[in-house]
């Protein structure tokens, strides 16, 4: 009972220039923890961006070895093959070849 009405006093105190409950919130409780994980926050950051730069490299890698098969098959066969090859690769596609490493 009174999920709503105290939803919204809640909503309203944080929100109020008055009470400045979300000042109040952050003060207390956010910006300790972020402090005391401050490090461990960065390296799951670096962690996360040379992660993605891999990935991306790995998966340009892959696109362009797709894109190189398609063109020298489309050569040998016809240039209507090129751009349906080409239309029917997706990122499945991609996943699904395994690491040449």
């Amino acid at each position: 009972p009174f999920y709503y009405e105290t939803k919204m006093a809640f909503v309203i105190w944080l929100l109020s220039p008055y009470t400045r409950g979300a000042s109040l919130l952050y003060r207390k409780f956010v910006h300790p923890t972020l402090s005391r994980k401050e490090k461990e926050i960065d390296t799951y950051i670096i962690r996360a961006r040379e992660r993605s730069y891999e990935t991306v490299v790995r998966f340009g890698k892959r696109g362009l070895n797709m894109a190189a098969t398609a063109a020298i098959q489309a050569a040998a066969k016809g240039q209507g093959v090129l751009a349906g090859r080409l239309r029917s690769f997706s990122m499945q596609d991609l996943r699904s070849i395994p690491d040449e490493t």
